[in-house]
């Protein structure tokens, strides 16, 4: 066995993972997981670069996060950011705070490496069901952006594009610096327009037809399946390989976009720092569904956090 810590900073969220893996069998056995939001990338698809308050959320959840680590006795520590620092004119400042609090260098990874991660940590548990048809389609909806990965044992080919929730949220949402509530057809129909845009680039690249099982990854996907499954408190073991029809997911974003966010806030199992973006993340989720002509989607609570474990414990870069 070998203790890794996991960091996944994202735009929206920044998340950790101490677990046990046996390089034997593969498996990857949880001792801490946890996320908090700390909107590491407000404003950065307008600005350019990363807020000095967002910042220091961030460097104040990795010293939180540090105690964990220190505490469980983590031997390797691999800590990796994605699209708002990959973003951003002054990521080198971000870089220097992580390293003083946790002593190790953020690794701002390419969207193709953010993607190989994702379809890792996703798959590697799903190989030789019965009743999962490869080849498997990922797509991880984070904050800045999105993956789409398609592969059976590996990666056949990935790609990555810039519309998250928080994008979208920011990009068409947002008038006169505050967020529209609830948003109008056009700002509803715009969000559609940019997925719709994307999702000809990706196509361009990534073979989506092959695809035989489409697996959901990230905060969005996995709120939605909790809405959808009506549970009264965040459970991942009940999310976790759950499976969406498409009516299902088209129910709850028309439910997300038509409320107000003090109704939206009052949804138990919504956690508040999503409460301003979640109707974007689920319109990109119900959007990539209807243009894929998808009936269900397979929600994973293990995503990119789990890739970055396992290739820790294998020291693989």
């Amino acid at each position: 066995m070998t203790r890794v810590a996991a960091v996944d900073c994202g735009t929206n969220s920044i998340r950790l993972l101490v677990a046990d893996a046996d390089l034997a069998t593969g498996a990857i056995t949880d001792l801490d997981r946890r996320m908090e939001i700390v909107r590491l990338g407000q404003d950065v698809d307008r600005t350019g670069r990363l807020a000095p308050e967002a910042l220091e959320r961030t460097f104040a959840a990795c010293r939180r996060y540090a105690d964990v680590i220190a505490g469980l006795g983590a031997e390797r520590v691999r800590f990796v950011a994605t699209s708002a620092s990959r973003d951003a004119e002054n990521r080198e400042e971000f870089t220097r705070g992580v390293v003083g609090i946790l002593g190790v260098e953020p690794e701002v990874i390419t969207g193709d490496q953010e993607a190989a991660f994702s379809f890792t940590g996703a798959t590697k548990e799903l190989m030789g069901r019965q009743d999962l048809a490869p080849p498997y389609l990922v797509v991880d909806i984070g904050g800045g952006s999105t993956e789409f990965v398609v592969g059976t044992d590996a990666v056949e080919a990935a790609r990555s594009v810039d519309v998250g929730c928080v994008r979208m949220t920011e990009r068409h949402l947002v008038h006169d610096g505050r967020v529209t509530d609830p948003p109008t057809p056009a700002q509803i129909a715009a969000i559609r327009a940019d997925v719709e845009s994307a999702l000809d680039t990706v196509a361009a690249s990534v073979p989506l037809e092959r695809a035989r099982t489409l697996v959901g990854l990230a905060g969005s996907v996995t709120t939605v399946a909790a809405i959808a499954l009506g549970l009264t408190a965040y459970d991942s073991t009940a999310i976790h390989h759950s499976r969406l029809t498409l009516d299902q997911v088209r129910s709850v974003t028309h439910h997300l976009l038509t409320t107000t966010h003090a109704q939206r806030a009052a949804i138990p199992v919504l956690h508040p720092g999503r409460t301003d973006v979640i109707g974007a993340g689920a319109l990109v989720l119900l959007t990539i569904m209807e243009r894929l002509g998808a009936t269900e989607v397979m929600v994973s609570e293990h995503d990119i956090l789990d890739g970055i474990a396992w290739y820790a414990a294998t020291d693989s870069r």
